[in-house]
């Protein structure tokens, strides 16, 4: 997800989404100690989304939009 995909969400929808993405990368590091996945860089990329959604988010709550 890009920076301007997590612009276009609402307030609502970005906090939803850090939920999901939170759930889907402990499932995922669970998954990978268990037995290496195929492609370990989603990892990664997964921390790197939940921080670039959850940055916005105290953005948005900073400036009160």
């Amino acid at each position: 997800m890009t920076q301007g995909e997590v612009k276009e969400l609402s307030t609502k929808d970005l906090a939803e989404k850090i939920t999901e993405s939170k759930a889907a990368l402990t499932k995922t590091e669970m998954s990978h100690k268990v037995s290496p996945i195929e492609n370990p860089l989603k990892i990664r990329q997964a921390r790197r989304t939940i921080a670039r959604l959850q940055t916005e988010l105290n953005h948005r709550m900073k400036n009160g939009n």
